[in-house]
């Protein structure tokens, strides 16, 4: 049988748009996938941005209006990368046209702007809306999270998500809009970045049941469009420490999202120990997941080990990329893809899919419990 026919939009130009654009242009890397995307419109407010899609022979359609790509019939899939106070309206807005949705963290600026999305969704159901996170798509990540439902950690112990970052490190950065409260949100760095540390805890249905937060406002100034210093006021970096549950035991659970992290780049971590095993996953190292566990030693009697294991290539979808080579950034953007189109085709299965509209939503509960928590210097209970 063919593949379905996908006709796929982009508003929001930038990085991300383009990183999508270029994965939908390897989607023959996919292997029997049920859709075929076709990348047929891109929307920019910036006409300057829309230049670099002109190397994408399918596209038709570029437009500084996305009322333009709502009113094409031809379009089936709309993905969203603006800025976070511009979320919840756009997001409404394609809901509204019935077309699908893909739309990026943190699904609104707050949890009211979230929750009105929500609503749109529910008034109008025929449109397939998820949020945009690919770290999890790592081959390492869900070997990890397989792990975890297996049962091998036995009684779980502790665990932990990060996502680190030193693109604010240089302190010299002009401004811009994710350092600034009334674009990026009072949440700061936990709706910049937060959802990457969410969505393998959430889907492991690790909901935390109170919040303790420290929050960092390391830099309360860059330099402005003229070299002037200007007020940056979000949060740069943020350590959650929580209490979750797992199959019937709570643990402490640890999420970190860190702008300012010395030594790192973009690094996603995971890490799940308990009595019986544990498991550790970083893309830093993206090859390569360890995990622990108690064994013989020939000659050196029984001892505790962590163990390193080459996961190769091969993530939730299969790929004509050799199972044993290495996976990247690009690779896993494919995969959230291949997902997200499966899902809506109704052929993903139990394979592990795109983050859900209600994983976002509950975030935002979570980081309004982490501000509460900063500011009164206690744990809250969400």
């Amino acid at each position: 049988m063919s593949a379905e026919r996908v006709n796929v939009a982009i508003v929001g130009g930038g990085l991300m748009g383009r990183e999508i654009a270029a994965a939908i242009q390897r989607w023959p890397a996919l292997i029997d996938h049920p859709v075929r995307p076709r990348l047929t419109a891109v929307c920019d407010i910036n006409p300057a941005a829309l230049d670099w899609f002109d190397e994408i022979d399918t596209v038709v359609t570029k437009t500084t209006d996305y009322a333009d790509i709502l009113s094409d019939d031809s379009i089936d899939v709309v993905y969203v990368a603006v800025r976070h106070d511009l979320h919840e309206k756009i997001y409404r807005d394609v809901i509204a046209s019935g077309k699908s949705l893909l739309a990026e963290k943190p699904f609104g600026i707050d949890g009211a702007a979230a929750q009105a999305v929500l609503a749109e969704m529910a008034a109008h159901p025929e449109s397939f809306v998820r949020c945009s996170s690919e770290m999890p798509f790592f081959p390492g990540a869900q070997l990890a999270v397989d792990y975890v439902r297996s049962g091998a950690l036995g009684t779980i112990i502790e665990a932990r998500n990060s996502f680190l970052h030193s693109s604010d490190l240089d302190l010299s950065k002009p401004v811009n809009w994710k350092r600034q409260k009334q674009f990026c949100g009072e949440a700061g760095v936990m709706n910049d970045l937060g959802m990457h540390t969410w969505h393998v805890p959430l889907r492991l249905g690790w909901a935390p049941e109170s919040v303790y937060a420290v929050l960092q406002d390391l830099v309360p100034e860059r330099p402005g469009p003229d070299g002037t210093l200007v007020p940056c006021d979000t949060w740069e970096n943020a350590v959650l420490h929580s209490w979750a549950w797992h199959e019937g035991v709570q643990f402490p659970l640890t999420t970190e999202t860190k702008r300012i992290a010395p030594g790192q780049k973009n690094t996603w971590e995971f890490e799940a120990i308990g009595l019986d095993g544990g498991v550790r996953f970083s893309t830093k190292n993206p090859k390569s997941v360890e995990v622990f566990a108690v064994v013989d030693v020939p000659g050196g009697g029984r001892e505790q080990v962590w163990q390193q294991i080459d996961v190769g290539s091969q993530s939730v979808w299969p790929t004509v990329t050799g199972p044993i080579f290495e996976s990247g950034f690009s690779d896993s953007i494919l995969q959230m893809w291949a997902a997200f189109l499966a899902e809506r085709h109704g052929s993903l299965g139990d394979r592990f899919g795109a983050a859900r509209p209600e994983e976002a939503a509950l975030t935002h509960d979570i980081y309004r419990a982490a501000l509460r928590s900063h500011e009164e210097g206690r744990a809250v209970t969400l």
